[in-house]
């Protein structure tokens, strides 16, 4: 009898919204996961839930010389990696009446250049891996304008363009590519948002997300309805996206880089 040694995952963004609930859809079918997130403490509650299946990874993924650790950190321990889930993003919405472009550039850096660095990192582990996976999480905002949604939604094509135009080259090698648009999901981020239409609860996604997954599509968006209403929304009047936009409003100022 062949023994079918478990799975390893690389997850980023676990800590927390999909990327939490994502976590531990993965280390129930007992595979492996190195978890990455800003927040050490909920990586460490996870490995002791899930003992000898997490490897700690933490740090801040728009810090390239942490992404390279965090792969050696990665290689070391199991040499190899067969699916890598680029979750971690943030989403902060612009007052245009007092535009910061601060915003827009920790918004860019933390979705697009992050990712990026994470790429550089896995790409030589998924080549070791088996039956390799790389999968990016972008937005449904990438295909509607939204008001406010300046930063995000500027963030969000340029991860959906490097995963579509990394996945053509990466065919020849075998390494097949996913690209994830949720739709409005009840995360920690949206809770700070007044009620979105159509949002599914995070729990739901998750599951969602990883049982689609196993089928390697080219791309997976949901929520169904929220998809099919995004063709009329983008017909609404500036004065009914506008409508949409006030419900993304916070009342906590954003997250700034510092010069």
């Amino acid at each position: 009898m062949s023994f079918t040694p478990p799975r390893r995952y690389w997850l980023t963004g676990a800590s927390n919204g999909i990327g939490a609930s994502l976590a531990e859809e993965i280390l129930k079918t007992g595979a492996h996961l190195a978890a990455s997130s800003r927040s050490v403490a909920p990586l460490k509650v996870l490995s002791q839930r899930y003992p000898g299946q997490v490897l700690v990874v933490a740090g801040d993924l728009t810090n390239s010389q942490t992404v390279r650790e965090i792969g050696e950190q990665i290689a070391e321990a199991w040499g190899a990696l067969d699916t890598v889930i680029l979750n971690a993003g943030t989403c902060e919405y612009v007052d245009v009446q007092q535009f910061d472009s601060s915003i827009v550039e920790h918004v860019v850096r933390t979705n697009l250049l992050a990712s990026s660095y994470c790429i550089q990192a896995a790409l030589p582990l998924l080549r070791a891996g088996t039956a390799p996976h790389l999968v990016g999480v972008a937005s449904s905002v990438t295909y509607l304008p939204l008001p406010r949604s300046e930063a995000h939604g500027a963030s969000k094509p340029g991860l959906r363009y490097l995963f579509e135009s990394s996945r053509i080259d990466l065919a020849p090698q075998g390494i097949e590519v996913t690209v994830v648009s949720p739709g409005f999901v009840e995360t920690p981020l949206t809770a700070q948002n007044a009620p979105m239409p159509l949002s599914w609860p995070v729990d739901k996604s998750a599951r969602y997300i990883f049982a689609e997954l196993k089928n390697r599509p080219l791309e997976l968006a949901f929520p169904a309805l929220f998809m099919a209403d995004l063709w009329p929304l983008s017909k609404v009047s500036n004065r009914g996206k506008l409508a949409i936009g006030k419900r993304m409003v916070r009342s906590n100022p954003p997250i700034k880089d510092q010069p």
